[in-house]
């Protein structure tokens, strides 16, 4: 295997396959409205991070979801992602509701997208309690391990405050889940080597990583728009990426290595080439030069 897939390792946890349903809360997030910042991060839009059109309470999106998955492919579990904004960014009975309507019959598990500045000791009381029944991970996004690129991305957040949130997680036995951005403008290669160690170091236990796209009506957008920045290359991309991968410990599992946003919302999306072509492309690549994720890592010192 060149990486250490998501759904493999979900089925061997589980016993079959287990799907994300997504789930779409009506929030906002610290960084847009004055908390730790305002504009929110450059390449963020109005949905927050997710583009799916879910309507309803938390239990009818999941069921409505469920239905379909159950229908296509067979599946009989399920993780409820909370995938927009910062979902720990509410008053914690606020929380603690919408988490209580999502565990109905057939989820196991729950995935909480969020900050690293944002993480209330309540909140994380409650979901580390929870975390002997369901698998809780909480997906934090990093983007990059250059605390100069994190300003311009206008973040709200340095890389201590990353670190400091992996070890408070990781304390209470929570899953990490961190999200990277391969080849913004400012980043070199040593700076996906770096990011790609940092994580190994802080032993997070899952990784996605997704390439620039560009929104339209972001900041971000209009930078491009100027001419202000340009995307790398699709080939560059996909060297990037393999960078990223040999550098990460084999232990450390892959969510995914592409995403993707809608294309009638995008300035710029990934080359116009579908994602699970540039996967592929990464994987056969990786395949026919005998590279596997971790095999530059270094081994332990004695």
């Amino acid at each position: 295997m060149a990486y250490r897939k998501y759904s493999d390792f979900l089925r061997d946890k589980f016993g079959e396959k287990v799907y994300k349903l997504p789930v779409k809360l009506d929030l906002t997030c610290p960084n847009r409205d004055g908390t730790c910042g305002r504009g929110g991060c450059i390449f963020c839009g109005e949905e927050g991070g997710s583009f799916e059109n879910s309507e309803g309470s938390v239990r009818e999106q999941l069921l409505k979801n469920m239905d379909h998955i159950k229908k296509k492919y067979k599946a009989k579990k399920f993780i409820a992602y909370f995938q927009n904004f910062t979902n720990t960014y509410m008053p914690f009975e606020d929380f603690k509701r919408v988490i209580e309507e999502s565990l109905i019959e057939d989820v196991v598990g729950l995935s909480i997208s969020t900050r690293p500045d944002y993480l209330p000791k309540r909140h994380l009381d409650y979901l580390e309690e929870l975390n002997k029944k369901y698998f809780v991970t909480l997906e934090i996004g990093l983007q990059t391990a250059n605390y100069h690129s994190l300003k311009k991305l206008n973040r709200g957040h340095g890389l201590a405050e990353f670190i400091d949130a992996a070890i408070k997680l990781k304390k209470r036995n929570l899953n990490i889940c961190t999200h990277m951005i391969v080849g913004l403008p400012w980043d070199d290669d040593l700076d996906i080597v770096e990011g790609a160690k940092i994580l190994n170091a802080l032993s997070v236990d899952e990784v996605k990583l997704h390439a620039l796209y560009i929104l339209k009506g972001t900041a971000l957008g209009k930078m491009y728009e100027r001419g202000e920045i340009e995307p790398i290359s699709l080939e560059d991309y996909k060297k990037k990426v393999i960078l990223f991968l040999r550098n990460l410990k084999d232990d450390i599992i892959v969510e995914r290595i592409i995403g993707r946003a809608p294309y009638e919302d995008s300035l710029f999306c990934n080359w116009n080439t579908s994602w699970w072509k540039i996967r592929d492309d990464i994987v056969n690549e990786m395949q026919e030069n005998g590279y596997t994720q971790g095999d530059l890592v270094k081994g332990e010192l004695l």
